[in-house]
């Protein structure tokens, strides 16, 4: 019995010493991800997980990593942060590599990055927003709420954005969840702020903000908003803080209520709730005015005027009347898109977003039936600015599988090593992981000497100097 066990043992040991040399007698699967925010991270996250020795490289414009985890989530909302916990442990993988501060079309090419690896997958999201298409758009007192996210969550550059905040109302054109999280945070007592880690600049602003009147106007009505019941119930519970609907605005909207889906039903009822409820409850100074059936129109110094509409099934159809609404600062919150990094790319300019059938890169953007071997897109800049983190998850986590099957049926040819960007890089100053670390622990040791979480550092060359380089 010993012998067999032995013989056994001696065979296993046989086996594993072949299994390994055929491993290493096979270059290993290259795999480089732009971009790393979530979408890269839940890819890189599968590849290694399902692709046995495969190497992934992660590199992202800016120095630091995490991508809107970092600089669009709101500052209130640190369980959603959380996720850096598993990117964190993703990155501990020793097939796994960070460059920061390493821009495509910058820094890298797309010619270069495909000559060096196997897999490419973009997924560097959505970096510029909609107009309103409207006259005087450009006015001072107009911003976008991607910009003012970006700034009290210190994104490198937004520090010098410097919103106007003297006035008494900021009128917010969207309903999505951006638009409710900027209204909650223009809202709320300064003393939640100061816990969190909105960044000092941004604390100092709304700390000496004079608005009372938050409007939130969509074009159309309240079954069609795009913000989540989640946001809308942390808006219901700010204090000091008073919820003003229109009653004209929910005319038969109670009457379609058993026809809807769970989350939409859910989120109809508690706006009804709320307007029911809003008589009976006590009146602030601070108010929170959402307005439906509104599209802007004009824009004549501190008075924006918009067309309002009526609903038609689902289109929102404008009619011959309007109305003025205050405009001491306008945000507009109509949706993001991409940019294009690099001109090899296959980019649709007018959706914004990188041509794609369910991840792999088109050749052609009308010919959907030829795809680029090797060349893929998440995220944001897949499928537009679309859905939560669990979302973006879901998806990054289809499109990584799609790669590790067309490797499995050698749609993707790794007969060949690839060098990885070795050479490339030397005379970069670039942000391996653990020089991260020391950005990381940098802020956190900031953040801790004045009782907050963290204190963003925004400055890219202070980045680069606290991590050595």
């Amino acid at each position: 019995m010993l012998r067999t066990i032995l013989q056994r043992n001696c065979y296993i040991h046989i086996n594993n010493l072949t299994h390994k040399r055929f491993i290493s007698q096979n270059p290993a699967t290259r795999v480089c991800i732009v971009g790393g925010g979530p979408a890269g991270f839940y890819a890189a996250q599968h590849i290694l997980k399902q692709l046995p020795g495969a190497d992934v490289d992660v590199i992202d414009k800016l120095p630091v990593p995490f991508g809107l985890v970092r600089f669009g989530v709101a500052p209130d909302h640190p369980e959603v942060k959380n996720v850096i916990n598993t990117f964190t442990k993703t990155a501990g993988n020793e097939r796994f590599n960070f460059y920061g501060n390493i821009a495509l079309g910058r820094d890298v090419s797309l010619k270069d990055l495909r000559e060096r690896y196997h897999v490419v997958l973009l997924t560097y999201g959505a970096d510029q927003d909609r107009q309103l298409g409207i006259e005087n758009e450009s006015q001072p007192n107009v911003l976008s709420a991607r910009n003012f996210v970006a700034w009290y969550n210190g994104l490198p550059g937004a520090e010098n954005l410097q919103p106007d905040l003297s006035g008494k109302s900021v009128t917010i054109v969207g309903q999505g969840n951006v638009a409710v999280d900027v209204a909650r945070m223009l809202l709320s007592p300064i003393d939640d702020l100061k816990k969190t880690d909105i960044t000092s600049y941004a604390l100092d602003c709304l700390a000496n903000s004079k608005v009372e009147k938050v409007y939130l106007v969509g074009r159309r009505g309240p079954l069609q908003v795009a913000f989540t019941i989640k946001e809308l119930r942390e808006m219901l519970r700010l204090p000091n803080v008073s919820t003003h609907w229109r009653p004209e605005d929910f005319h038969g909207v109670s009457d379609t209520i058993d026809k809807l889906a769970r989350p939409r039903k859910r989120l109809t009822e508690l706006m009804l709730k709320s307007l029911n409820e809003q008589k009976s409850q006590p009146q602030h100074t601070k108010q929170f005015l959402p307005i439906f059936l509104r599209s802007p129109k004009t824009l004549n110094g501190q008075e924006l005027t918009f067309t309002i509409n009526e609903m038609q099934q689902d289109k929102a159809v404008p009619t011959t009347s309007c109305e003025t609404l205050p405009a001491d600062l306008v945000l507009r919150s109509i949706g993001y898109k991409s940019s294009c990094a690099d001109n090899d790319l296959c980019f649709d300019a007018r959706a914004g977003l990188v041509a794609n059938v369910n991840g792999r890169v088109l050749r052609n953007i009308k010919d959907t039936t030829s795809v680029e071997p090797g060349l893929y897109t998440a995220g944001w800049l897949a499928t537009g600015p679309t859905g939560v983190i669990l979302t973006t998850m879901n998806i990054a986590f289809s499109v990584a599988k799609t790669i590790c099957d067309d490797v499995a049926a050698k749609k993707i040819s790794v007969d060949e090593s690839k060098p990885g960007l070795t050479d490339l890089l030397k005379d970069k100053r670039y942000v391996s992981w653990q020089a991260w670390e020391k950005i990381d622990a940098e802020e956190t040791k900031r953040g801790q000497a004045i009782g907050k979480p963290r204190e963003k550092i925004v400055s890219i060359e202070e980045m680069l100097k606290v991590a050595g380089l």
